[in-house]
Formats: structure tokens, C-alpha cells, sequence
């Protein structure tokens, strides 16, 4: 009969074998004269007793632990903090386009449908993104476009450019993103092409979103986008933020609005049936809308900075998102 002491040499031998050798289940098998499948039953005790224990050592400083904290807080399935160590736009937008350019790369294979909406952020992320060869891919327009035309920032402009780099396949929406009337938008979506392609953006596997923010001298009033007295109603209605003009709450809940009515985009609920939704969002005054789209479950993927980050871990109690966000 096998002593203790003979059991667990064998165990050191055969972790030693596999982990440190390099040699497969299989070889170590027929080193020992053992079964794959008990070679397999036999690490397995070993890291269960502590003969193997295994340490993860973090990158040298990396904020790793900060995101596995947001990615357990938040129910994320992941989080990329950028480690800027300032909240101006100036310096944050960039490096946040960087961080999501590498992230949007990372989990594409070639086949997806991706969605984006527009803004500064998403300017960014592009102007970072190298040339790919993935003509399998399909780039689609999720909001109508929104300020003039020949803005970096104009989500037709983005999407035509991020199919350009991807040598993609495009859908975009011939039409504004807010309309002057229900009856317009009503009439503009019995268009094929127009509902063609929301309906695709429904079924995107990926979507990128900046995080607006509702207040007088913001991109939307600025560009003409929705007048002062609708940002204000927007505000007393208490809308912190917004996804592609669709407005929520400090705890994520939709701020029903007219202007929902003029919209031709995709709803709160249409875009929480992505798969993939990733935020890109970070610098002054981000905070209190990134938390309220995360509890809202309208991002999975958050791409912050470091103060943001920290922002985000110091509520004292666990928050409950509308829905659970990790779901893939």
C-alpha cells in the first residue's frame, strides 16, 4: 500500500514534470507509467494539497488589480484603465482612444458586426486604429448623423472611416439623427435602407459607445444638436448622461423625453441586447454619468482613466445594475 509520503513524492515529481519541465499530461503519463486522464486527477490533487501553488504577479505599474476591482464591483466582462494622472480632456481623450483601439482589436476576429454611435472619444479610438484586412466585418451606423456633416466627430464620418481601416463592409443611416417631428421620423423610417440598418445595429456582436453628458455649452448644444430649453428640461428631469442621445438617470434608469420621438437610433433597450458594449469615457466631470451607464447595464466593456477608476470603487455600497451586465 502507497504510504503518505510516497503519494505526495509522486505528486512533487509529476507538478515538477508538467510545470516546470514542460512536458505534456501525455508525456509525463508515460514517463511515470500513468494515464493521461490520471495524470490530469493527480496535478489537480496536487495544486488542492499545496504542492503546486500558484502565484499571478501583475505587470509592473499596472493598474490590474484596479480593473479586476471594477470588473467584480460593476459585473463588467472587462476593464481597461488608462494611467493618466490628470482629468483633462486634453491629455485623456487620446490615450483612452488609444486603450480602445487596442481593446477593440484584441476581441475582434474578423466576422463581427460593430456598431458605433460618434463623439470625441470614438474620433479617437479610430485615429488610433492601424489598417486591418477584415472584409468579413460589417461597420454599422447606430445613430443618424448628428452636427454638421463634416465633423470629425459626425458619426457618419466615424463609421465610413472605421470601415475604411478595417477594409470593411459599411451600413450607415441616410438620415439625421434628430428629425424636427414624429411624423418625420415615422415617415424616414418606412425607408428600407434606414430600417435596414437599424435592424443590423440591433444584431451587432460589438457595440462602441461614447458617454455624453446633458449640459448647456456641450457638444449637442454647441453643434445645434438639441436647443438650450431641451437640455434644461432634460436636466430637471434629472438625466446625468446619455448613449447615442438616449438619456438615463443617476441609477441608470431612461429619462423618457420628447425628443425620444424625433430620435432615428437605437433605444436604451435595443443597445443593452448587444453582446459587447463598450464605453469609452474618462476625464472631468465623468464620473457620475460613467456609474449611472454602468448601473443602467449599457456598457459591459468600460474604457476609463486611473481617477475615474478610483471615482468608481469608492461608493461604499455594492450597486445593483437594472441588469446584469457580464452576460455574453
Amino acid at each position: 500500500m502507497q504510504t503518505d509520503l510516497a503519494r505526495r513524492s509522486l505528486l512533487y515529481k509529476i507538478a515538477k514534470a508538467y510545470y516546470e519541465d514542460g512536458l505534456t499530461q501525455q508525456q509525463v503519463g508515460k514517463r511515470f507509467g500513468l494515464s493521461r486522464i490520471k495524470v490530469s486527477r493527480l496535478l489537480q490533487r496536487a495544486r488542492d494539497e499545496g504542492v503546486v501553488q500558484i502565484t499571478i504577479v501583475p505587470p509592473q505599474n499596472s493598474d490590474a488589480d484596479l480593473e479586476r476591482a471594477l470588473e467584480h464591483k460593476y459585473g463588467l466582462l472587462e476593464s481597461i484603465i488608462v494611467p493618466v494622472t490628470t482629468s483633462d480632456p486634453a491629455e485623456v481623450t487620446p490615450a483612452l482612444g488609444v486603450a480602445g483601439a487596442d481593446y477593440l482589436l484584441r476581441c475582434l476576429d474578423g466576422h463581427e458586426v460593430v456598431g458605433l454611435t460618434w463623439g470625441s472619444t470614438l474620433h479617437a479610438l479610430i485615429e488610433a486604429l492601424p489598417p486591418q484586412n477584415w472584409p468579413e466585418i460589417t461597420v454599422v451606423q447606430l445613430l443618424g448623423g448628428l452636427g454638421a456633416p463634416e465633423a470629425e466627430v459626425h458619426g457618419t464620418d466615424l463609421a465610413r472611416r472605421m470601415a475604411q481601416l478595417f477594409g470593411a463592409k459599411l451600413r450607415l443611416i441616410p438620415a439625421p439623427g434628430v428629425v424636427n417631428s414624429t411624423l418625420v421620423r415615422d415617415a424616414l423610417l418606412t425607408d428600407s435602407q434606414i430600417s435596414g440598418t437599424l435592424a443590423l445595429g440591433e444584431q451587432a456582436n460589438v457595440g462602441v459607445f461614447g458617454i455624453g453628458i446633458p449640459a448647456q455649452g456641450a457638444v449637442m448644444t454647441r453643434a445645434g444638436i438639441l436647443a438650450p430649453d431641451e437640455i434644461a428640461r432634460l436636466i430637471e428631469e434629472g438625466a446625468v448622461g446619455d448613449i447615442a442621445l438616449r438619456f438615463f438617470d443617476r441609477a441608470g434608469r431612461p429619462v423618457q423625453q420628447p425628443v425620444d420621438e424625433r430620435i432615428i437610433g437605437l433605444t436604451l433597450e435595443q443597445i443593452r441586447k448587444i453582446p459587447r458594449r463598450i464605453g469609452v469615457a474618462g476625464g472631468a466631470g465623468k464620473l457620475d454619468v460613467i456609474r449611472a451607464a454602468l448601473l443602467g447595464g449599457y456598457i459591459n466593456v468600460l474604457v476609463t482613466d486611473a481617477l475615474t477608476a478610483n471615482g468608481l470603487l469608492q461608493d461604499s455600497e455594492q450597486p445593483t445594475p437594472i441588469l446584469a451586465t457580464a452576460e455574453m
